[in-house]
């Protein structure tokens, strides 16, 4: 039985994931060429976060994957992993970017878009199909940025609407951590240290796009 929903709720990530690409590129403003280079550049970076995800299970469960490497491989990760994962993806992109490999700014900008599509559908999913009600305040937060998404695009500039967008999802995370007995993303549940950190590397964003675009950044 714990076998077949763990099953049930990998296939809904899977399902929320596939159908936020498709999304994506059916809502990108890029020209075909350029939406079907960047649906290639984050499928190829998903499936370096699972394969983070499975190393970072590794890393913090060393001991008994030791003894018994099955009781660890055989089990999607737990939040550790996921915030091990978040943190290697990270600093994977920085350097892919910093070598020029990347352009920065658009795959951060397709990266927040597939994020906030495919959260909303993994949400609404859980909300719609598996009652889970405290599913309800994150679909709020992820409609009402992908409606900010919508209209800003194009109007603000790119770095300073990314910046707004995350800080934004990370306060509306916080009130509905004091409001309700836990957060999760994507099943993954949130700790507040990892909030708070978020939150301040989106206000470090934002202040260095204020400074570089100007008051408002306005295209």
């Amino acid at each position: 039985m714990a076998s077949t929903s763990k099953l049930i709720s990998i296939s809904i990530l899977v399902i929320s994931v596939a159908g936020g690409i498709l999304l994506f590129y059916l809502m990108s403003e890029l020209s075909k060429e350029q939406r079907k280079k960047m649906i290639g550049e984050m499928v190829s970076q998903l499936v370096n976060f699972v394969l983070f995800m499975w190393a970072g299970k590794v890393l913090l469960n060393f001991s008994v994957f030791i003894k018994d490497p099955m009781a660890i491989l055989a089990y999607p990760g737990d939040s550790g992993a996921f915030y091990a994962a978040v943190l290697f993806s990270g600093l994977l992109l920085t350097y892919k970017v910093k070598r020029g490999q990347l352009e920065g700014l658009a795959v951060r900008k397709a990266f927040v878009h597939l994020f906030l599509l495919a959260a909303f559908l993994y949400e609404f999913i859980q909300y719609a199909w598996n009652d889970q009600i405290y599913s309800l305040g994150s679909l709020i937060i992820l409609a009402i940025l992908l409606g900010g998404f919508t209209y800003l695009n194009g109007r603000m500039a790119t770095g300073k609407l990314l910046g707004l967008l995350l800080t934004v999802w990370a306060c509306g995370m916080s009130v509905l951590m004091v409001l309700q007995p836990y957060i999760t993303v994507f099943g993954y549940m949130i700790k507040p240290w990892f909030l708070l950190l978020f939150f301040v590397a989106n206000v470090l964003l934002l202040l260095k796009h204020y400074r570089k675009d100007g008051r408002y950044g306005w295209n």
